[in-house]
């Protein structure tokens, strides 16, 4: 048995004992790859969960929320008592070009939702002892070989500005006492996500590294990113920036060729810079070349054990051989 799934069951008593007898959750961003992946391990531990939806709530467990108002929901008395909530909300940051609008849509999924919910529980009662708010290693920019852990500096740009902006909007509810841990997480190596849109290319062995391939890229295997997140709900002494990245980065080059490896196919066809440029804009300098060879730190020292710390381990996990054909 895997050390994370031994620690999912232990963690799932534990959060039993947070509060009450039995530990609620309310979780925003539940059906994404992300989202849908914390929402079954939580059900499976059964501890309840309440999901945030941006549409009238049409099932039981469900209640709708509005963060351009306020309050948010209609009824925030639903909320009380809730042991922790855990926000992965926002608009996809690397599924469209850069528009201004885009832009916009970004920011207000991400900032404006934050500063609602975190008010929110501030203004309860009862409020939860913690709020787990999703982030990204683009905090850090485009950093070339510097090796990189929360201690370091935010980056500059639109991306590193958008996410500082995204943590310091859940200063409500650290004015409140409540535990606020900004989940900064790189590339997730699930099904879905950043996998699915490649392995069309890759399937047809056109794949190859992005721009030179030099670039540092941050990934972590789905199956630790949820461990990682249940530890955090668990570890009473951990807030403020945690990043969710496995301890071994890859340049986007080693990245390409596990990938091509994992898929039986070649990968010989680089995306020239210029060319990422023309089709997407800031969006490509940003997202697909920056640099970020960024260490899990803070998760590492307080005793964290990854399931994935090699990025063919973690590949070979999201992209099982019998499910490839």
């Amino acid at each position: 048995m895997h050390p994370n799934c031994v620690y999912w069951r232990e963690t799932a008593i534990s959060l039993v004992n947070m509060q009450t007898s039995s530990s609620k959750i309310v979780l925003s961003g539940a059906s994404g790859m992300l989202g849908t992946a914390m929402r079954h391990a939580l059900a499976a531990r059964n501890v309840p969960v309440m999901q945030l939806v941006r549409r009238p709530a049409s099932a039981l467990g469900e209640i709708g929320w509005n963060p351009a108002r306020f309050p948010p929901v209609d009824n925030p008395e639903a909320l009380e008592g809730f042991s922790a909530a855990i926000h992965l909300s926002g608009a996809n940051v690397a599924g469209h070009r850069w528009t201004e609008a885009y832009k916009r849509e970004m920011m207000d999924s991400r900032v404006d939702s934050t500063r609602a919910l975190a008010a929110l529980l501030a203004s309860l009662r009862r409020p939860p002892q913690v709020l787990l708010v999703a982030s990204a290693v683009g905090i850090y920019g485009d950093r070339g070989d510097e090796v990189l852990d929360e201690s370091s500096i935010p980056g500059s740009g639109f991306l590193a500005s958008l996410c500082e902006q995204w943590e310091v909007a859940a200063q409500p509810a650290r004015d409140a006492g409540i535990r606020v841990v900004h989940l900064r997480s790189g590339v997730v190596l699930g099904r879905g996500g950043a996998l699915a849109r490649m392995l069309p290319i890759f399937r047809l062995g056109l794949g190859g590294p992005l721009g030179s391939g030099k670039q540092w890229m941050s990934w972590i295997s789905l199956d630790d990113w949820v461990a990682a997140i249940l530890f955090a709900l668990d570890t009473p002494d951990l807030a403020g920036a945690v990043n969710l990245t496995a301890p071994n980065p890859v340049t986007n080059g080693e990245f390409t060729r596990a990938v091509a490896r994992q898929l039986h196919r070649p990968a010989i066809f680089p995306a020239p810079a210029f060319a990422l440029r023309l089709a997407l804009g800031q969006m490509a300098d940003e997202a697909l070349l920056a640099s970020a060879r960024v260490l899990p730190a803070r998760l590492t020292a307080a005793g964290f054990r990854f399931t994935h710390p090699t990025i063919q381990p973690a590949l070979a996990a999201a992209l099982p051989t019998h499910a490839l054909s």
